[in-house]
């Protein structure tokens, strides 16, 4: 199966300490329309634990580590933007978010011709917490606390499965220490193509446990960043590819045998640019194995691989060049696609930016 996850960020008011080198975002929420401020808008950042509220005057602030970010701004009855910033953008500490009002018309006539699932959980609901959360070890450890919120819409026609949200999704992740905040945009399965593509706005915030717990999340985390995307993407940044376990290969269009990448740092796919973000660009897709780290034992039932494999192999599809930042946030993200054990990764082993292993 194929699948496209692109993950934005719903706000939760959060108090955090910032080290290190940081630059700060400041600005202010108004009514498209009619320019009035927004109070209690919600600001934050994609895929972190920073997030904040606008105050009487629907002024932010948000003190933010050096790299990108998708900023996203959220209010009851508008429409939801993202916007991407860096220490770099302009008027970044004067930004001005316009929302627009929704249309409720145009919501109730999408809703009124599709065809709704009754007790869509009891049919789907398996089915969408594995495509959702995934079926990896720290996926047993999620529990999606107001499943009665899911709504769940298949086009016999289309052959096509939509779930939305009347609320924001709760998942307790046990296994991260994280409870997860997610507004769910669009959940799409294609059952001939096998092709799903999630977009929505989680927020992470950081669980309180004992000494103990803190511990196993500790090992948890890191056990799921090493490998990850997140990892992978810092490291091609920071050109400690090879040292910490990285094999590239490329696989050109019309022929499926994969050819080693022997320098990945060479002009033709890498370039350093002006403002120290790197650019990566391939005449095909890249082939990615991690040798660090094995194979979850159920990926290899699962996909029919021998049980003794001890690498992990992902293929990542750019449909154009992308941008990597020192956070390892790269855009633009749709235009990548996952497949293999990266795909087999999803909500339930995602880690926000701000993430370090210790």
């Amino acid at each position: 199966m194929r699948f496209k996850i692109i993950l934005t960020l719903i706000s939760w008011s959060v108090v955090t300490t910032v080290v290190g080198q940081s630059f700060v975002a400041t600005g202010k929420v108004v009514d498209k329309s009619t320019g009035a401020t927004l109070q209690g808008a919600s600001v934050f950042c994609q895929n972190t634990t920073f997030g904040t509220a606008t105050n009487a005057e629907g002024i932010f602030t948000l003190y933010l580590p050096n790299g990108g970010y998708d900023l996203v701004v959220s209010f009851s009855g508008y429409e939801t933007i993202s916007q991407r910033i860096n220490s770099s953008t302009e008027n970044v500490k004067n930004l001005v978010i316009e929302l627009k009002q929704k249309d409720k018309s145009l919501e109730e006539v999408s809703i009124t011709v599709t065809n709704e699932v009754k007790d869509g959980w009891v049919k789907y609901g398996d089915f969408f917490r594995e495509q959702f959360l995934g079926l990896t070890e720290n996926s047993a450890s999620c529990k999606i606390e107001n499943p009665e919120s899911l709504r769940f819409f298949f086009s016999k026609k289309k052959n096509r499965l939509k779930v939305s949200s009347k609320e924001e999704i709760r998942i307790i992740n046990s296994a991260l220490g994280y409870t997860i905040r997610y507004q769910l945009d669009s959940f799409i399965h294609e059952y001939g193509s096998g092709l799903t593509q999630t977009t929505g706005f989680p927020f992470f915030e950081e669980m309180k446990g004992s000494e103990e717990d803190s511990t196993t999340w500790e090992k948890n985390r890191e056990k799921a960043y090493y490998g990850s995307v997140l990892h992978f993407m810092r490291c091609y940044y920071d050109s400690t590819l090879k040292e910490n376990g990285y094999k590239l290969e490329l696989i050109r269009a019309g022929n499926e045998k994969p050819r080693p990448l022997l320098n990945p740092y060479d002009s033709a796919v890498y370039e350093v640019m002006d403002n120290r973000d790197v650019e990566l660009r391939f005449p095909g897709k890249l082939r990615v194995v991690y040798s660090e780290e094995k194979p979850e034992a159920k990926y290899l039932v699962v996909n029919k691989l021998a049980a003794g494999t001890t690498i992990q192999i992902s293929v990542v599809d750019f449909a154009d060049a992308i941008v990597i930042e020192e956070n390892g946030y790269f855009y633009d993200q749709k235009d990548l696609l996952s497949l293999g054990y990266w795909s087999w990764e999803k909500l339930a082993d995602f880690l926000p930016y701000n993430y370090e292993p210790k």
